[in-house]
């Protein structure tokens, strides 16, 4: 169903209301439609996703995201669009960086049908990880990237970085990363939180790991300290994990009329204050190969060889 949805700016513009009133969620045209306009030139070949998560701090918005092609600087269009203000702070110079040092496959972007745009994400090529030795090199760079690279090594996770997420509305950003198969398995997550001082997971998340695709971690500008560690599975049945998700959220996942035989992905953290919360990502336009389930496709790959 998620190949032949509409995707001009109407369209998407109707399946985004649509969605987010499922969550009792009103989307502001006023911050969306300048969006959709200013990339609607890639929607035709985009993947579209929607998000939504359990946690305080997201209650009353909900994500959209899509990619764009590596010809489209979607820094340089947000801020001539006007979407979001250019900024002195390092993170508006970040993904200028990554471009100098880095091949770029794809980017993406993210954001709120209530607040507006958020978030670039920057995919490496296919099998061309990038290594946090490489990256920590840029003076535009959370501290806490370098500064953690011990922690990093150690566990395995220094060497396969897929993708880059700038969240310019929280300012933080998140390294994607290629984990080995022992970083999933309870002792080792129990371990990872510990050394990162973040509390440790319910029961409910040490099941929810074992099954996982992906880790990736959360930086600001603002502390040497890693600020979250995240968890991705990819399902068809994203109930089947936990005992609830909450009324609203159930009540999407069961009603959503988009990508309904799609996979779904959906993340598990925990934070710093002990709130554990998941992040459900169902697609309304899925297409199995691309750069937004980058880590999805490179452990399926591994698997597959």
């Amino acid at each position: 169903m998620s190949g032949t949805v509409d995707v001009s700016v109407a369209g998407f513009y109707s399946a985004i209301e649509k969605s987010a009133g499922l969550l009792d969620v009103t989307a502001s045209r006023e911050a969306v439609w300048p969006i959709l306009t200013a990339f609607e030139d890639a929607l035709p070949h985009a993947v579209i996703a929607f998000r939504v998560a359990t946690n305080a701090r997201h209650e009353g918005d909900f994500d959209a995201r899509f990619t764009l092609p590596k010809e489209i600087d979607p820094y340089e269009v947000a801020v001539s669009k006007g979407l979001m203000a250019k900024t002195d702070h390092p993170i508006g110079s970040l993904l200028a960086d990554l471009q100098q040092l880095c091949p770029i496959d794809s980017y993406g972007i993210d954001f709120g049908v209530t607040s507006g745009f958020k978030k670039i994400w920057v995919y490496f090529p296919a099998g061309e990880h990038e290594t946090l030795e490489r990256l920590t090199g840029l003076a535009s760079m959370p501290r806490s990237l370098a500064q953690n690279l011990e922690f990093f090594t150690r566990h395995g996770l220094a060497d396969k970085v897929d993708v880059i997420g700038i969240d310019y509305r929280s300012r933080t950003m998140n390294a994607y990363l290629r984990a080995p198969a022992e970083c999933y398995e309870r002792e080792s997550v129990l371990t990872m939180h510990r050394e990162l001082g973040l509390p440790s997971p319910s029961e409910q998340m040490f099941a929810f790991c074992e099954k996982a695709f992906g880790i990736y971690t959360t930086h600001n500008w603002d502390s040497p300290e890693i600020e979250r560690i995240s968890y991705g599975v990819k399902t068809e049945n994203p109930m089947a994990y936990f005992a609830r998700l909450g009324t609203k959220i159930e009540h999407f996942v069961q009603s959503v009329p988009y990508g309904v035989n799609d996979p779904k992905m959906v993340y598990a953290a925990v934070t710093s204050t002990g709130e554990e919360y998941y992040k459900l990502q169902s697609y309304y336009r899925w297409r199995s190969v691309s750069r937004l389930n980058a880590a999805y496709i490179a452990a399926r790959d591994q698997e597959n060889a």
